[in-house]
Protein backbone atom coordinates (compact mmCIF):
# COMPACT_ATOMS: atom_id res chain seq x y z
CA UNK A 1 0.00 0.00 0.00
CA UNK A 2 3.15 2.12 0.79
CA UNK A 3 4.52 1.59 -2.98
CA UNK A 4 0.86 2.43 -4.50
CA UNK A 5 0.27 5.86 -2.11
CA UNK A 6 4.23 7.02 -2.83
CA UNK A 7 3.72 5.75 -6.56
CA UNK A 8 0.46 8.02 -6.67
CA UNK A 9 2.36 11.42 -5.67
CA UNK A 10 4.52 10.87 -7.96
CA UNK A 11 1.96 10.71 -10.33
CA UNK A 12 0.40 13.63 -8.81
CA UNK A 13 4.05 15.70 -8.23
CA UNK A 14 4.99 15.43 -11.94
CA UNK A 15 1.57 16.53 -13.32
CA UNK A 16 1.37 19.92 -10.94
CA UNK A 17 5.06 20.43 -12.09
CA UNK A 18 3.60 20.16 -15.84
CA UNK A 19 0.62 22.12 -14.81
CA UNK A 20 2.41 24.36 -12.79
CA UNK A 21 5.05 25.02 -15.85
CA UNK A 22 2.07 25.54 -18.28
CA UNK A 23 0.32 28.12 -16.14
CA UNK A 24 3.11 30.51 -15.07
CA UNK A 25 3.81 32.09 -18.57
CA UNK A 26 0.57 33.31 -18.77
CA UNK A 27 1.15 34.57 -14.94
CA UNK A 28 2.39 38.50 -15.13
CA UNK A 29 1.34 39.84 -12.02
CA UNK A 30 4.37 40.03 -8.95
CA UNK A 31 3.52 37.56 -6.66
CA UNK A 32 2.30 38.87 -3.15
CA UNK A 33 3.07 37.19 0.12
CA UNK A 34 0.63 34.66 0.43
CA UNK A 35 0.27 31.28 1.99
CA UNK A 36 -2.04 29.25 0.31
CA UNK A 37 -3.54 26.09 2.53
CA UNK A 38 -5.24 23.31 1.87
CA UNK A 39 -8.75 22.44 4.02
CA UNK A 40 -9.12 18.46 4.32
CA UNK A 41 -13.15 17.68 3.79
CA UNK A 42 -13.36 13.64 2.41
CA UNK A 43 -16.47 13.56 0.43
CA UNK A 44 -19.42 11.36 2.12
CA UNK A 45 -19.52 7.99 1.37
CA UNK A 46 -21.59 6.71 -2.18
CA UNK A 47 -23.07 3.42 -2.94
CA UNK A 48 -21.80 1.44 -6.11
CA UNK A 49 -22.51 3.48 -9.22
CA UNK A 50 -23.57 6.64 -6.97
CA UNK A 51 -21.83 10.09 -6.81
CA UNK A 52 -20.47 12.26 -4.64
CA UNK A 53 -18.57 15.32 -4.66
CA UNK A 54 -15.48 16.85 -3.32
CA UNK A 55 -15.05 19.98 -2.29
CA UNK A 56 -11.57 21.02 -2.70
CA UNK A 57 -11.17 23.92 -0.42
CA UNK A 58 -7.73 26.57 -0.51
CA UNK A 59 -7.43 29.43 1.94
CA UNK A 60 -4.69 32.20 2.09
CA UNK A 61 -3.10 32.47 4.96
CA UNK A 62 -1.73 36.15 4.43
CA UNK A 63 -0.81 38.31 4.75
CA UNK A 64 -0.87 39.56 1.44
CA UNK A 65 -4.38 39.26 -0.89
CA UNK A 66 -3.22 36.82 -3.94
CA UNK A 67 -1.46 38.72 -6.72
CA UNK A 68 -1.87 35.67 -9.43
CA UNK A 69 -4.31 32.77 -10.22
CA UNK A 70 -4.40 30.00 -8.01
CA UNK A 71 -4.60 26.29 -9.22
CA UNK A 72 -6.24 23.15 -7.89
CA UNK A 73 -5.26 19.57 -9.09
CA UNK A 74 -7.52 16.70 -7.59
CA UNK A 75 -6.57 12.86 -8.33
CA UNK A 76 -9.07 10.63 -7.75
CA UNK A 77 -8.48 7.23 -6.77
CA UNK A 78 -9.24 4.23 -9.45
CA UNK A 79 -13.02 3.54 -9.11
CA UNK A 80 -13.76 7.30 -9.05
CA UNK A 81 -14.31 9.45 -12.03
CA UNK A 82 -15.04 12.87 -12.02
CA UNK A 83 -18.24 14.47 -14.25
CA UNK A 84 -19.73 17.49 -14.76
CA UNK A 85 -21.08 20.36 -13.89
CA UNK A 86 -17.70 21.40 -12.06
CA UNK A 87 -17.52 24.61 -10.02
CA UNK A 88 -15.63 26.96 -11.18
CA UNK A 89 -16.21 26.31 -14.76
CA UNK A 90 -12.76 26.74 -15.13
CA UNK A 91 -12.12 23.04 -14.55
CA UNK A 92 -10.41 20.91 -16.52
CA UNK A 93 -10.29 17.18 -16.53
CA UNK A 94 -8.21 14.50 -18.09
CA UNK A 95 -9.53 12.18 -20.88
CA UNK A 96 -9.56 9.55 -18.35
CA UNK A 97 -11.81 11.11 -15.97
CA UNK A 98 -9.38 10.98 -12.49
CA UNK A 99 -7.36 14.08 -12.64
CA UNK A 100 -9.47 17.41 -12.35
CA UNK A 101 -7.46 21.11 -12.52
CA UNK A 102 -9.38 24.14 -11.31
CA UNK A 103 -7.96 27.73 -11.61
CA UNK A 104 -9.45 30.46 -9.22
CA UNK A 105 -8.95 34.26 -10.78
CA UNK A 106 -6.13 36.63 -8.46
CA UNK A 107 -7.60 38.56 -5.63
CA UNK A 108 -8.31 35.82 -2.52
CA UNK A 109 -8.08 37.77 0.63
CA UNK A 110 -6.32 36.88 3.51
CA UNK A 111 -8.44 34.95 5.53
CA UNK A 112 -10.86 33.64 2.82
CA UNK A 113 -11.61 30.20 0.52
CA UNK A 114 -11.71 28.98 -2.87
CA UNK A 115 -13.51 25.84 -3.29
CA UNK A 116 -13.72 24.13 -6.50
CA UNK A 117 -16.77 21.43 -6.40
CA UNK A 118 -15.69 18.24 -7.96
CA UNK A 119 -19.13 15.28 -9.03
CA UNK A 120 -17.27 12.01 -8.68
CA UNK A 121 -19.08 8.61 -9.85
CA UNK A 122 -18.24 5.86 -8.11
CA UNK A 123 -17.86 2.51 -10.36
CA UNK A 124 -20.79 0.18 -10.28
CA UNK A 125 -17.94 -2.82 -10.05
CA UNK A 126 -16.82 -1.26 -6.57
CA UNK A 127 -17.34 -3.29 -3.45
CA UNK A 128 -19.37 -1.57 -0.73
CA UNK A 129 -17.00 -1.45 2.18
CA UNK A 130 -14.27 0.09 -0.03
CA UNK A 131 -11.98 2.73 1.19
CA UNK A 132 -9.31 4.55 -1.30
CA UNK A 133 -7.57 7.56 -1.46
CA UNK A 134 -7.20 10.70 -3.59
CA UNK A 135 -5.30 13.61 -3.27
CA UNK A 136 -5.56 17.84 -3.72
CA UNK A 137 -2.57 20.13 -4.53
CA UNK A 138 -2.73 23.94 -4.70
CA UNK A 139 -0.12 25.87 -6.39
CA UNK A 140 -0.03 29.41 -7.18
CA UNK A 141 3.23 31.63 -7.54
CA UNK A 142 2.07 33.70 -4.60
CA UNK A 143 2.71 30.44 -2.05
CA UNK A 144 5.58 31.35 0.04
CA UNK A 145 4.83 27.72 1.55
CA UNK A 146 4.68 25.13 -0.69
CA UNK A 147 4.19 22.57 2.29
CA UNK A 148 1.12 22.88 3.51
CA UNK A 149 -0.24 22.43 -0.45
CA UNK A 150 -1.37 18.86 -0.54
CA UNK A 151 -3.80 16.95 1.24
CA UNK A 152 -5.49 13.41 1.46
CA UNK A 153 -9.16 12.77 1.14
CA UNK A 154 -10.58 9.87 1.66
CA UNK A 155 -13.33 7.93 -0.33
CA UNK A 156 -16.11 5.47 1.06
CA UNK A 157 -18.12 3.20 -1.02
CA UNK A 158 -21.26 2.51 1.19
CA UNK A 159 -24.16 -0.12 0.23
CA UNK A 160 -26.87 0.70 -1.84
CA UNK A 161 -29.43 3.32 0.36
CA UNK A 162 -26.74 4.54 2.59
CA UNK A 163 -24.88 7.07 0.65
CA UNK A 164 -25.46 10.65 0.17
CA UNK A 165 -27.33 10.16 -3.39
CA UNK A 166 -29.41 8.24 -1.58
CA UNK A 167 -30.71 10.47 0.93
CA UNK A 168 -33.20 12.62 1.18
CA UNK A 169 -32.08 16.08 1.15
CA UNK A 170 -34.40 18.57 3.54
Amino acid sequence: MALIRTARWTIVTAAVAALTAAGTAATAAAPSDSDLLLVRLDPDPAPPGGDTTVHAVVANGGPDRTASPISVVIALPAGFTAHGPYFPSSCTVSAVGHLVRCTFPPGLRYGQVATALIPARVDPAVPPGTTAEGQIVAFGPDDRDPADNRAPIGFRVSRAGTGRSQRSHR
